[in-house]
């Protein structure tokens, strides 16, 4: 006899809760918001605690919260649809299918066997020398999404599975959880330590000349290469420490890979294809800024000639389950945060923030300002919009009150990358690690905050002094 599925009612409370406290004081919502904006926050809650309480997986949450942002006319359907057309996430998407051609073909336990061979005495040691591929494309990839989702993430998985580390299996603390996070906050530091490092970025320069400050690609180097490579350094040692993996040392490594090379035997037909859609994806998003070809094209050409030449199926690609899991609920987070801006409450809440602080120290301006910059990327989805909604009015706010102008524009612009480092929808980069299913919500808001802490304090202390020594202020 069939039966309907189990859905956890009682963790709708809160989230539930919240969204109709919120959606019923419109009426007395603060001096200079919209009713929509104001029903917008509400909604955009009410999604976000649901996340977290989990009555469903994080998909059905915010399926729910996307059919009522349309059901009650908060966006109207035919735009609220444009959720699914964000290129960031079909990037993401495709990014999980180079990473099934690389399980499918074998190329990916190749190569996984090639880190543990060279670097596999050590857990840490494999984590340190994969943040070491990441810092090297990344000064001419410009997409920390396409790092993490296209080079990154395959290699981890594999190196993962050969070592019995899988979420499957239930296993997955063995190995696989250390490497993810590891990976991803090595990205997240190397997206702060290149100005080409990732797109939001490039804005950031932009929009810093508006208020005559000139930063060049230079420029952002030594003013962050110190503490970027203090935390590079530290980060997965602190890691290591309070999120430890099981498998700390690989007794025999580099004979034991060795041997399982052997068994592989000659490099096959589809390894070598594979191998070469994977290098030409590399060049075209190195060059992508100077072409001028979107990074998400870069990744529909590469499955397309997979596709084309039996690398992977359609198969392949309906089945998996990851990539279209990630385009639901993160297009639609996306959508919403998206919203919150162009209906008018991150606009409101940066001239909110901007006139509290008027008349105050500009040593507690600038700590105040990062915290709220750090800390207000809970309401976001997207780096991108974060950065373009409030850097330019937090910028003008620092310097108002006396900051020093490139000491505010740099720490700032630090602050566009390290606020990844706090929920699993921040970024591209953190929904292709957290959706590998190898570290659960709670660890990923747990320890994020723990890390986005020391991030604060590495950058904010050991950054400004820095800037200091070589002048910069």
């Amino acid at each position: 006899m069939k039966t309907l599925e189990k859905v956890n009612y009682k963790r709708f409370i809160i989230p539930l809760l919240v969204g109709l406290i919120f959606w019923f004081t419109t009426p007395i919502r603060p001096a200079g918001l919209s009713a929509t904006a104001w029903q917008m926050l509400a909604i955009f809650l009410a999604t976000i605690i649901g996340c977290i309480t989990k009555p469903l997986p994080i998909a059905g949450v915010a399926l729910i919260g996307f059919s009522l942002t349309a059901l009650l006319r908060v966006v109207p359907m035919k735009n609220a649809l444009l959720a699914f057309s964000s290129d960031a996430v079909w990037l993401i998407a495709m990014a999980f299918f180079l990473s099934r051609g690389f399980i499918k073909t074998g190329l990916g336990r190749r190569i996984a066997l090639f880190f543990v061979k060279t670097f596999g005495k050590s857990t840490l040691g494999l984590a340190y020398s994969l943040i070491g591929v990441d810092l090297i494309l990344s000064p001419a990839m410009p997409s920390n999404t396409a790092r993490t989702g296209g080079v990154m993430y395959p290699i981890i998985k594999s190196i993962s599975e050969i070592l019995g580390s899988t979420p499957e299996k239930h296993s997955e603390k063995k190995l696989g959880s250390f490497l993810v996070f590891a990976a991803f906050h090595g990205d997240v530091i190397i997206s702060a330590l290149f100005a080409t490092a990732m797109a939001p970025n490039l804005i950031v320069m932009e929009m810093a000349q508006h208020q005559h400050i000139h930063i060049t690609w230079l420029s952002w180097f030594l003013a962050s290469c110190v503490p970027s490579i203090l935390a590079l350094i530290v980060i997965p040692l602190i890691l290591y420490k309070i999120y430890p993996p099981e498998i700390k040392k690989i007794p025999n490594a580099k004979t034991w890979a060795d041997g399982e090379l052997k068994k592989l035997g000659k490099w096959t037909l589809p390894e070598k294809v594979m191998l070469t859609v994977f290098i030409c994806a590399l060049i075209l998003w190195m060059l992508s800024s100077i072409i001028q070809i979107d990074a998400a094209l870069v990744a529909f050409l590469a499955v397309s000639v997979m596709l084309i030449t039996g690398v992977l199926t359609t198969k392949d690609m309906l089945q998996e389950s990851g990539a279209w899991n990630t385009l639901l609920w993160f297009s639609i987070l996306i959508f919403m945060a998206n919203s919150l801006n162009t209906l008018g409450f991150i606009p409101w809440f940066s001239k909110k923030v901007s006139s509290s602080l008027k008349g105050i120290s500009w040593v507690v301006v600038l700590i105040a300002i990062m915290v709220i910059y750090f800390y207000s990327h809970y309401l976001f989805a997207s780096g991108t919009a974060h950065v373009s909604a409030m850097y330019g009015a937090l910028l003008a706010v620092a310097i108002s009150s006396g900051v020093p102008s490139m000491l505010a524009a740099m720490q700032l612009a630090f602050i566009g990358s390290l606020f990844s480092s706090t929920t699993h929808y921040t970024s591209g980069s953190a929904s292709v690690m957290f959706e590998s299913g190898y570290v659960t919500q709670k660890e990923w808001w747990q320890y994020n905050f723990i890390i986005g802490i020391i991030d604060l304090l590495i950058y904010g202390i050991v950054g400004s002094l820095w800037m200091k020594v070589i002048g910069m202020w």
